[in-house]
C-alpha cells in the first residue's frame, strides 16, 4: 500500500515543494524518510490495534499535488454557521485553504493572523518556523510522517499576547471531488501569553465517492492562555477520517478539547496533550454515536510533565447495529510532576448484540504525591429505568431516547459556547432518533 506513495513522492517531490512554502519544505524530506521506515500503521502496532486501515488505504486515491483549484466557492454554496455564534468563518476544501471572502473576517482584533498556513509561512516565515513541526518531529507515527511529506497547506491561527478573540473561530473542512480523493493538511494554532480563543472544527463531505483525510493540528497554548477546541464530524460512510491533535500547554494555561463524532465511515482521532508548565488545567471530552458498520477509535494521551497540574477526561460511546468503537486513554505522570490530579472515565452503551467496544484505560505514574484514577464500563440501557418511564406513560422509543440523551448530556454540558451547545443538543437528538442518517452538507448548521 505504501509503495505507490513512496514512488509518487520520489517522482514528484519537486512539484510538491514548488507549491509549498520553504518553511514547510525544510522538514519534508525527513518526514518522507521516516514514512519510508515506518510505513502506514497496522493493527500489529499496539497504538493502532483498534484501527485497521487496510481496506481504506488500498483505494487508489487522487492527490492534488499541483494545487488545481476546486470549482466550488464554499462561502456561496454552504452556510455552516451556528445561529447565535456569529463566528469568524473559514474553509479548507480538501487540503487547500479557501481564500477569505467573508466580511466578518475583516474585523479581527489587531495582531491576530488567520489564514492559509502555506501563504502565512511565505509572508511570516520566522513566526511559522518558530512553531511548525515542533510537536510532530519527535512522533514515531507513520500517519504523521506521511502528512509531513505530502501536506502543502492548512489552517493557521495566531493570537498575540493578551488578546482575546471576541467570538469563536469556525473552520469547516469540506471534502469535495468527483473521484476517490485523499487530503493531507497541516493546521498550526498559536496562542501567546494571556490570550484566549475558541475554535470549532467541522468535518463534512459532499460527493458520494471515497474520501480519506489525514489532518494534523499543532496547538501551542502560552502562559495563562485559554484555548477551547471543538471538533464535530458529520461525514458519510465512505469517508476515512484520520485526525491528529497535538497540544502543548505552558504554565497556568487552560485547555478544553471536545471531540464529537455524529456520523462517519471510519474515524481515528489521536489526541495528545502535554502539560509542560505548572498549574495547568486540561479537560478532554469526547462522544461517539455510531451504527451500521461505522468505526470510531479515539486514542488519547495526557502527559503531566510539571507539578500542580489537573486533568480530567471523559469519553462516551453509544453503539448500535454492527458498529465498532475503540478507546485508549493514557495518563502519564512524570517523576517531577508532584501534586498532580488526573482523572479519566470511559462509559459505553451497546444497543445491539453485534455492536463491539474495546477500551483500554492506562495509568503510568512515576510521582508519589498524586491523585489519579481511571475507569471504564461497557453495558446496555438501564432496563429498570426504561420500565419506570414506560409505567409513567412514556413510550418505549421515547424512553430509550431519553436514556441515551441523558447518557451523553454531560459531554455536551462541557461545551462552553451556549449557542453551539444548543445546536449540538439538537443534532444529537436527531442522530439518536435516526433522522441524521447521512451528512446533509453544511445545511444542518443553518
Amino acid at each position: 500500500m505504501e509503495q505507490q506513495y513512496i514512488d509518487l513522492y520520489k517522482q514528484h517531490h519537486e512539484s510538491i515543494k514548488k507549491h509549498s512554502a520553504a518553511v514547510m519544505n525544510e522538514l519534508r524530506d525527513a518526514a518522507f524518510a521516516l514514512f519510508e521506515e515506518l510505513h502506514f500503521p497496522t493493527i500489529e502496532l499496539e497504538n493502532y490495534k483498534y484501527t485497521d486501515l487496510t481496506s481504506a488505504l488500498s483505494v487508489d486515491y487522487g492527490l492534488n499535488i499541483n494545487r488545481i483549484p476546486m470549482p466550488v466557492n464554499p462561502y456561496e454554496v454552504f452556510t455552516c454557521d451556528v445561529p447565535g455564534i456569529h463566528s469568524y468563518l473559514y474553509f479548507v476544501v480538501n487540503d487547500a485553504f479557501y481564500p477569505v471572502n467573508d466580511i466578518r473576517n475583516k474585523t479581527l482584533p489587531e495582531g491576530v493572523i488567520i489564514g492559509s498556513l502555506n501563504q502565512i509561512a511565505e509572508s511570516h516565515p520566522e513566526l511559522v518556523k518558530q512553531y511548525f513541526g515542533k510537536l510532530t518531529s519527535n512522533k514515531n507515527d507513520g500517519l504523521i510522517a506521511f502528512n509531513g511529506a505530502f501536506a502543502q497547506d492548512g489552517f493557521f491561527m495566531y493570537v498575540p499576547k493578551n488578546v482575546v478573540l471576541d467570538k469563536p473561530v469556525q473552520l469547516v473542512n469540506i471534502m469535495r471531488s468527483d473521484v476517490d480523493s485523499m487530503a493531507n493538511s497541516h493546521n498550526l494554532i498559536i496562542l501567546e501569553e494571556g490570550s484566549k480563543a475558541q475554535l470549532l472544527v467541522c468535518d463534512h463531505t459532499v460527493d458520494e465517492v471515497r474520501f480519506l483525510s489525514n489532518r494534523v493540528t499543532e496547538v501551542f497554548v502560552g502562559q495563562n492562555a485559554i484555548y477551547e477546541h471543538y471538533k464535530l464530524e458529520n461525514t458519510h460512510t465512505k469517508t476515512t477520517n484520520l485526525s491528529t491533535l497535538l497540544i502543548d500547554q505552558q504554565e497556568s494555561s487552560n485547555v478544553l478539547a471536545n471531540v464529537i463524532t455524529l456520523h462517519n465511515g471510519q474515524t481515528r482521532n489521536t489526541i495528545e496533550i502535554d502539560l509542560d508548565g505548572e498549574n495547568c488545567e486540561s479537560l478532554l471530552c469526547g462522544m461517539v454515536i455510531a451504527d451500521k458498520n461505522q468505526l470510531v477509535d479515539n486514542f488519547t494521551s495526557i502527559i503531566h510533565n510539571k507539578p500542580n497540574c489537573q486533568s480530567r477526561e471523559l469519553f462516551k460511546y453509544v453503539l448500535d447495529d454492527s458498529s465498532k468503537g475503540g478507546f485508549t486513554g493514557k495518563l502519564f505522570v512524570a517523576k517531577d510532576a508532584q501534586k498532580t490530579a488526573a482523572f479519566q472515565t470511559n462509559r459505553n452503551i451497546l444497543l445491539s448484540k453485534t455492536a463491539k467496544m474495546r477500551t483500554k484505560p492506562q495509568l503510568e505514574i512515576y510521582a508519589d504525591d498524586v491523585k489519579c484514577s481511571h475507569g471504564a464500563t461497557i453495558g446496555s440501557l438501564d432496563e429498570s429505568a426504561k420500565f419506570y418511564m414506560q409505567s409513567r406513560g412514556i413510550s418505549e422509543n421515547e424512553a430509550r431516547l431519553l436514556l441515551m440523551f441523558a447518557f451523553t448530556n454531560d459531554v455536551i454540558e462541557n461545551i462552553r459556547i451556549p449557542a453551539l451547545q444548543d445546536r449540538i443538543k439538537m443534532l444529537v437528538e436527531k442522530r439518536l432518533r435516526g433522522e441524521l442518517s447521512k451528512c446533509e452538507g453544511c445545511v444542518i448548521c443553518q
